[in-house]
């Protein structure tokens, strides 16, 4: 745990077998509050997922509660820093699957695609052998992506493995190799094993995500272009985890570059040109009510708690 910003953010997850999630339920979410932590965490049966935030003592006191779980001493965690808070409330929700991509069969913990460091990364995905996949949604491909990847312009996870199915052929026309990534690392678990049980036995993905990689790589080497879009109040991190320029969309929680809040269809908390012909005046009176109503919290000195922010892959 590095980072020197006022508030860690902890990204994590762990592909575990738990037989009664919900009994676990409880006790995490006392543990959080009692280190004053704030942020959504997801329980299912095949494990965890989530980020939290908050002092630096106070994330290592639940990750520490998070370790003694069944098959969760080896977490998956990645660390950065934010100067505000990036989540209003905690969150402790049980769900089916920790990230959401409808293939039963699918277990990461018996296959999964092989590893690829961050400083080996960009080898591989620059070999002409290569195909390289973005397993994001379209809006979090928008803010920034690796060059030559792969958009599969999905809105949700569950579509990626139609998408793969349906364009199979013409993909893997003349690769060898598959590469994938996604933001921590989560969803390319699954993505590479779903590959795998598909026939396919060379799928690599990138450890530790994009996060791993802004923070190892320097930006004289980088193949990134854009910003990487996070699910907290920071939307969007460069280079070093640094925070980004994009805002959010309060109306459909996607990020916002600086050219769009220039356009006359940006109106913060309300709508944005990627949603203004999605909503209708009912919804965006709405949301200009609860826009007043965050600016008034925010002169008060307190926090209007509006939408949460869902961890990775939680579609």
């Amino acid at each position: 745990m590095t980072t020197r910003a006022p508030i860690t953010v902890a990204a994590l997850y762990q592909f575990t077998r738990f037989e009664d999630p919900s009994a676990l339920r409880g006790p995490l979410l006392a543990a959080c509050e009692e280190a004053g932590i704030k942020g959504t965490l997801l329980l299912a049966r095949e494990g965890i997922n989530g980020t939290i935030a908050g002092s630096r003592n106070g994330v290592g006191a639940v990750l520490g509660t998070i370790r003694k779980l069944p098959g969760c001493a080896n977490l998956e965690v990645k660390f950065s820093g934010a100067d505000a808070p990036p989540f209003h409330r905690m969150k402790v929700r049980l769900k089916r699957e920790i990230v959401t991509m409808g293939e039963p069969e699918i277990d990461p913990k018996l296959s999964v695609g092989h590893y690829v460091d961050p400083h080996d990364w960009n080898a591989l995905i620059s070999d002409p052998d290569t195909l390289v996949i973005d397993t994001r949604n379209d809006y979090e491909v928008a803010a920034g992506t690796f060059r030559g990847a792969i958009d599969p312009h999905t809105k949700s996870f569950r579509e990626f493995p139609e998408w793969f199915r349906e364009h199979r052929e013409e993909l893997l026309d003349g690769k060898k190799k598959v590469a994938m990534f996604c933001t921590g690392g989560i969803r390319c678990e699954k993505s590479t094993s779903f590959l795998r049980l598909e026939g396919i036995e060379d799928v690599f993905h990138l450890k530790g995500g994009i996060l791993k990689y802004l923070e190892d790589v320097p930006a004289d080497e980088t193949l990134w272009d854009g910003e990487c879009f996070v699910f907290d109040e920071r939307v969007t991190v460069t280079h070093r985890l640094e925070p980004g320029t994009h805002a959010l969309c309060r109306a459909c929680r996607r990020p916002v570059s600086v050219e769009d809040q220039a356009s006359p269809d940006y109106v913060e908390g309300v709508s944005c040109p990627a949603c203004i012909n999605e909503r209708d005046e009912a919804q965006r009176a709405r949301y200009r009510e609860r826009q007043r109503q965050e600016e008034l919290a925010r002169k008060r000195g307190s926090t209007h708690v509006g939408a949460e922010f869902p961890p990775e892959g939680d579609d």
